[in-house]
């Protein structure tokens, strides 16, 4: 008797990509979102109200939240807000509303992207991707120790500003606050989260000392360049844009 050969193919795992945690309480749009960001290599973290998420978020530490904002027991928006005080994880949020209001919310909350429902699962993965990439890029910067902007040159290791090849004397925690913002663009961060990360003391400082150093920051960056690296996002706080 001749043997018999096993033609089972031979399926491909994917390389891991990173956790991804779904918040999400409809549970057609959670386990799409979560079959096709698996096929993509990502670990896959779900919760279906925003105190879970919280908890979630505490337990597994996530690359990226996807993070609906019509949420049981607490809103996206309230799960947002609590995130940033503490933590600078990429955040998409997802919504069935299309009003622009609530996209500039939401970015002003300090969200990265946004996904407006019914929305192409092949997009969102491409979303993902976008974000995650952004966020590596910002990174390796930081990594690198210096930050290259045009007409701005920032060396942390040096610990030097140039601002159109001219050296721009600063304090230490001027150039503290503007590594930070540089190497984070585009975010919005409120007073009390750049105390935290530049000042190092959790809401003991007196808000006025980051408006302070924004106003010294901005007399030297904005001088005769007409350039307008650092803008205040009113009721919310400061960001740096390129």
């Amino acid at each position: 008797m001749g043997c018999r050969r096993n033609n089972r193919e031979v399926v491909k795992v994917p390389e891991y990509a990173g956790t991804i945690l779904i918040v999400e309480d409809e549970e057609p749009v959670r386990e799409l979102a979560r079959l096709y960001l698996e096929r993509e290599g990502f670990q896959v973290k779900t919760a279906l109200d925003g105190e879970e998420a919280l908890l979630r978020v505490s337990s597994c530490s996530p690359d990226l939240i996807l993070l609906d904002i019509m949420l049981p027991k607490m809103d996206g928006w309230a799960v947002c807000r609590e995130i940033r005080r503490q933590l600078a994880t990429p955040i998409i949020m997802l919504t069935a509303r299309g009003e622009e209001l609530d996209r500039v919310l939401g970015l002003e909350m300090g969200a990265d992207d946004y996904i407006t429902k019914p929305f192409s699962p092949r997009e969102m993965v491409a979303r993902v991707k976008a974000v995650l990439r952004r966020v590596q890029q910002v990174q390796t910067r930081q990594d690198n120790e210096v930050i290259t902007l045009p007409g701005l040159i920032i060396d942390n290791s040096a610990r030097q500003v140039e601002l159109d090849g001219q050296a721009i004397p600063m304090p230490p925690k001027e150039f503290d606050l503007l590594w930070f913002l540089a190497g984070n663009p585009g975010r919005v961060f409120t007073r009390e989260q750049l105390l935290q990360q530049v000042w190092e003391y959790d809401y003991m400082g007196d808000p006025r000392t980051v408006d302070t150093h924004i106003k010294r920051l901005r007399e030297k960056l904005n001088a005769n360049t007409g350039r307008r690296y650092i803008k205040t996002v009113w009721g919310r706080g400061y960001k740096f844009e390129v």
